[in-house]
């Protein structure tokens, strides 16, 4: 084995780990926001105002924070040439991107952590989806049935699934892969770009508050 060979094999290797990582933080997320009413019962155990002002602070900054671990690493992966090296689940991974990426922009910017607002349910719903996608995609493409186990029982459904949705499937799964990019990769720079103005939006306001105000 070649100098080339394990620094291919170790950068595939990083490349999978950081994409198993990226779902777990999407699962992680989707877990911390359905147990707000665990984080409310930990309040009676907070004595001091101050330090139930700060949990409340940093609950919903530590859920953000770990969304926005899971959008950044699944943003890296969004490259042509990851893709076709890589053993990616295509569509799934890259729209369950996404799909978090709009659930932190509604959190960040419309209201979203507040449980009475619609942003809040919207973002969850939206974290359910991209996760029951990545789950189907980790489970069914990403691990499908290894050659070993298809060499002694064929099977035309795992044999289709490895060669059309993995990232690296020859021919048809890298023609999905580009297809992915093509699709998925404008939208992911059209949120970005909803993200920012909803951002510039918001700060505007902020200053015209500040400018009232004196």
């Amino acid at each position: 084995m070649t100098v080339y060979d394990v620094a291919r094999a170790l950068k595939i290797y990083t490349v999978h780990t950081l994409i198993d990582l990226s779902i777990l933080l999407g699962m992680f997320a989707l877990g911390l926001t359905l147990i707000h009413q665990y984080y409310k019962s930990l309040e009676k155990y907070l004595t001091l105002r101050v330090s139930i002002e700060i949990w409340n602070v940093l609950t919903p900054l530590f859920i953000d924070t770990v969304l926005l671990f899971s959008i950044l690493l699944g943003y890296f992966h969004f490259t042509p040439d990851i893709m076709a090296e890589t053993k990616m689940a295509v569509p799934f991974f890259p729209i369950a991107v996404i799909l978090f990426t709009i659930a932190l922009i509604l959190r960040l910017f419309y209201g979203g952590h507040s449980v009475s607002n619609p942003s809040f349910k919207l973002a969850v719903w939206l974290l359910f989806i991209g996760n029951v996608v990545n789950v189907l995609g980790f489970s069914i493409v990403f691990g499908a049935a290894h050659e070993l186990y298809l060499e002694s029982h064929p099977s035309a459904f795992w044999t289709y699934v490895k060669t059309h949705f993995r990232s690296n499937g020859e021919p048809d799964g890298m023609v999905l892969a580009m297809k992915t990019f093509y699709v998925c990769f404008p939208i992911l720079m059209a949120i970005f770009l909803w993200g920012f103005i909803a951002g510039i939006h918001q700060l505007n306001k902020m200053a015209g508050r500040a400018n009232n105000g004196k």
